[in-house]
């Protein structure tokens, strides 16, 4: 994103913002509401005033660390199934789900207190998971690796139970398991 809505970001800049977002999802998720921008300028190895540059409110920053993390998440798609079979793309992207939950629900509280203040972070995200899922299931299908009549719909509907359930580093086996069930049942009969 850039400060200026019409000119991208310098390089440096760039990499201070990305250094920002990932610090950001850090410390709101260990420390909720609780976290100082101090804190997180200091994870990020940049001064507060880069920090309240980019991000003048404690609410800017929440919301634009959890539509970085909805981005990076969809983006990766591509990157996979350059690099892997579908189905094998499919399985490792949705990891990559799980860690957004498990960062998405430790940063709940922080979360709230966007919604609160009249903004709604959530507004593009679900349409953006499932057109990633979409792009992942659709050369699935075309393999016939998976069933045809699961949509994009219904395993987002599965991995946020699943999400919902298992999110959290204490239960990652669990969520693995699940994950692997879910995708067990998605594979074609045969």
């Amino acid at each position: 994103m850039a400060a200026d809505a019409g000119r991208p970001l310098r390089a440096d800049a760039q990499r201070n913002r990305d250094k920002i977002l990932a610090a950001a999802v850090r410390v709101f998720t260990e420390q909720g509401l609780e976290a100082h921008f101090e804190r997180i300028a200091k994870e990020a190895g940049v001064g507060t005033g880069t920090l309240y540059r980019n991000f003048p409110t404690k609410e800017a920053l929440i919301e634009a660390a959890y539509r970085n993390e909805v981005a990076r998440l969809c983006d990766a798609v591509p990157a996979l199934l350059e690099t892997l079979p579908p189905f094998e793309a499919l399985r490792a992207w949705t990891r990559r789900f799980i860690d957004y939950a498990t960062a998405k629900m430790g940063m709940a509280d922080a979360m709230r207190a966007v919604v609160a203040a009249g903004t709604d972070p959530y507004a593009d995200s679900r349409r953006m998971i499932q057109e990633a899922l979409t792009s992942l299931m659709e050369p699935c299908a075309a393999t016939g690796a998976i069933r045809t009549d699961i949509g994009s719909a219904d395993m987002f509907a599965a991995l946020a139970g699943i999400a919902l359930t298992s999110a959290g580093p204490d239960r990652r086996d669990q969520a693995e398991r699940l994950l692997d069930l879910t995708l067990d049942g998605l594979r074609r009969a045969g």
